[in-house]
């Protein structure tokens, strides 16, 4: 099996010329959740503080799955998770990129603090203390600080410049030359910041879900959630049979929102996994996060009118049920600390109080949404950033842009905004989806076309405009149809 590994970096190594030795990863057959086809696995170790060489090393997982035709194409492509604090290795996404895997290697490594990558794991949730945990957004100063206490790492040097430093050495170590990047989500700002930092070694870039360096987290997400949320209440307002089943809904839910936040809500529900009744306090900040999150899928989507309608009449059931998967399954796949090394130094420094008062004015989320998931920086240790790392990154490097029409946290607009500096780009609007617009086979065929051109030349959106959210639940029966 090890000689299988051989085989696959010497033919790596030929593709750019050769590599040095002490410069290759040593590479073996493995097994990967997800993944069917022959992988190749090892780890790749770099210095945890790059600029001094010296000291603690950090282990990066690395994932090679070589291409399927014998003879492969030199450039891979490499995937960028999302996030802050996704695991590259964790996601599965190759069957998303079947065609390109034909004739490239998909390389997949965790990032610093993700994965097995030294992860900065921090889960907020207090474990085994119930519903009433899960729904309580009160900031919990020990958590952090225990998560912190327990860390072999210097939380400071776990941002993306540093990251997309390792990857670069990755791709030597490796033997390309250069690379094809996918961005999804927080993974597109890596993509940037990579091409900004190591222009020479990209010959393509695919951001799924852009978020440029314009885009401050969690600045913008009160402003762009309550867009998703308007566009919710006003499809539903258009579909007929929604609109019988839910009369007047956003009127009733922005009543409710108001009452919650002069008053916590308490109710009593069954807990969905144990049946085992429970009280919960609801306040309207730790409501309206759960919402949010229900909107990045318009799969997921298609129950919230349903779960409104039933929480304005006072039962909360498909509620708690439809945020304890949603939000079980986000922050499970998140290593929290590397979320917070990204975000305590490379937004928080640039957002004002009055930045948050501006940007949340008239939503319903408000700026208290911001500030709380800011709290954690004011103990987790900040590292810093490069000077102009805010600029928005110029390149004429091929670039597709692709975003969901009704995406509550990456809206078109952000592409739009990555657009003006990228000089040699597409931006691709997909009517009918969320966070995540490779779910649909046109989109992948797109992204095929595009990574196997090299270029947007003759290049044409392959979505119908027709394309819509998913039919409305109304009932636990079924959508209509």
């Amino acid at each position: 099996m090890l000689l299988i590994a051989g085989v696959a970096l010497a033919s790596a190594c030929s593709r750019s010329g050769g590599q040095q030795a002490e410069r290759r990863v040593n590479l073996s057959s493995c097994r990967v959740e997800g993944i069917e086809y022959q992988t190749l696995c090892g780890t790749y170790e770099v210095f945890e503080d790059r600029v001094a060489k010296q000291g603690r090393k950090v282990p990066l997982r690395v994932v090679v799955v070589p291409a399927l035709a014998a003879t492969a194409e030199p450039d891979p492509l490499v995937l960028l998770a999302g996030g802050p604090g996704q695991a590259a290795t964790e996601v599965p996404v190759l069957k998303l990129v079947d065609r390109l895997h034909r004739n490239r290697d998909i390389v997949l490594v965790d990032q610093r603090g993700t994965g097995a990558s030294n992860p900065l794991a921090c889960h907020p949730d207090l474990v085994g203390e119930g519903l009433a945990a899960k729904f309580d957004d009160a900031y919990r100063e020990d958590v952090f600080k225990k998560c912190l206490a327990g860390y072999d790492a210097d939380p400071r040097l776990y941002t993306t410049p540093i990251a997309m430093d390792d990857l670069d050495e990755v791709r030597a170590a490796l033997g390309y030359e250069k690379l094809n990047l996918w961005g999804i989500s927080y993974g597109t700002r890596a993509a940037l910041v990579y091409l900004r930092q190591h222009p020479e070694h990209v010959r393509t870039v695919v951001l799924d879900g852009v978020a440029p360096m314009g885009l401050y987290l969690p600045l913008d997400m009160p402003r762009d959630g309550q867009r998703a949320l308007d566009m919710l209440f006003e499809h539903c307002a258009q579909d007929a049979s929604c609109a019988k089943a839910f009369p007047e809904l956003r009127s009733r839910v922005q009543a409710m929102v108001e009452q919650m936040g002069k008053a916590p809500v308490k109710v009593s529900v069954q807990h969905p996994l144990t049946g085992v009744p429970e009280e919960i306090t609801l306040s309207r900040s730790a409501f309206l996060q759960m919402v949010f999150g229900q909107l990045y899928m318009p799969e997921i989507a298609t129950l919230v009118p349903l779960m409104l309608d039933r929480a304005t009449k006072g039962d909360w059931t498909p509620f708690v049920a439809l945020s304890q998967g949603v939000s079980g399954g986000m922050s499970d796949a998140i290593s929290h600390g590397m979320f917070f090394s990204v975000v305590c130094a490379e937004d928080a420094p640039f957002i004002t109080d009055e930045a948050i008062d501006r940007e949340a004015a008239g939503t319903w989320f408000g700026g208290q949404m911001v500030r709380n998931m800011l709290e954690p920086c004011k103990v987790w240790p900040r590292g810093t950033v490069p000077e102009g790392y805010r600029n928005p990154v110029v390149s004429s490097v091929p670039t597709l842009l692709l975003s969901g029409e009704l995406d509550p946290v990456t809206p078109p607009s952000w592409g739009e905004e990555a657009k003006k500096t990228l000089s040699n780009s597409m931006h691709v609007v997909v009517p009918g989806v969320g966070h995540n617009t490779m779910v649909l086979g046109c989109v992948q065929a797109l992204m095929a076309d595009f990574v196997t051109k090299g270029s947007l030349e003759g290049l044409k959106p392959g979505c119908s405009t027709d394309l819509t959210r998913p039919p409305f639940f109304i009932s636990f029966a079924g959508p209509v149809p």
